[in-house]
């Protein structure tokens, strides 16, 4: 639908989006990058959204006062990977080589986030993967389509297919993290609902749920702030 702007200091921009799905108008304030976003239901009018959002100008405000700033993913700094912190070093390689701690990559300081990003999702599709498998030969159950994504609401989907998505940041949590979202994805091809019947499904597959679901609530916007854009060039 594009965008909406609200005056003030500073001025918002707010993306206007419409769903077949929504029943009701939402705003959203992504703790990853402080994006708005207003949903309308397909039938609203635009006027009754921008109203609410006016309405509700001081509570996106307070929000993104408290959205953290990104953190970039650099050459000479360091990024998370399965829980712990590895540095990001040049070296005389052809692509992203995992030493102890150190990742090391070709010395060019304006890709070096994209290969931490494709290391990250190399390792997603082998060791994700691995979990997927795993999970649902326990449950006996045939998964369709597994893909790898970076999405900022969910870690992680199945559809009614069986086809299921999971976020690559996952690498740069816990391996039990990854483990439990991939446990419970596949718990929805036995149940696709949130009732105490999938969490009995999700159980069996993965016991300490429970904790991991509060790691995620804990760390989980940590980890969507993780910025691998590119530097900006400065020119003279």
């Amino acid at each position: 639908m594009g965008e909406h702007v609200l005056p003030g200091n500073p001025p918002l921009t707010v993306a206007l989006r419409r769903s077949d799905r929504a029943r009701r108008i939402t705003l959203r304030v992504s703790h990853r990058d402080g994006r708005v976003t207003l949903t309308l239901p397909k039938r609203t009018p635009e006027r009754e959204a921008l109203a609410f959002l006016r309405e509700r100008e001081a509570w996106v405000r307070g929000h993104l006062d408290r959205v953290a700033p990104p953190r970039e993913v650099r050459l000479g700094g360091s990024l998370p990977y399965l829980g712990r912190e590895i540095a990001l070093r040049p070296a005389p390689v052809r692509g992203p080589k995992l030493e102890g701690d150190t990742l090391f990559v070709p010395d060019d300081a304006a890709r070096a986030p994209a290969r931490a990003m494709a290391f990250l999702k190399a390792r997603a599709r082998d060791s994700l993967s691995s979990a997927v498998d795993r999970h649902a030969a326990t449950l006996g159950r045939p998964v369709g389509r597994l893909t790898f994504r970076d999405t900022r609401s969910r870690w992680g989907s199945c559809s009614s297919k069986g086809d299921i998505m999971l976020s690559w940041r996952l690498m740069m949590a816990p391996p039990e993290i990854g483990d439990y979202v991939a446990a419970h994805e596949v718990a929805h091809l036995a149940e696709m609902n949130h009732s105490a019947a999938f969490w009995a499904v999700c159980a069996r597959l993965y016991p300490d749920h429970r904790s991991a679901r509060d790691w995620l609530r804990a760390h989980g916007d940590a980890l969507q702030r993780i910025d691998f854009a590119a530097p900006a060039e400065v020119t003279a």
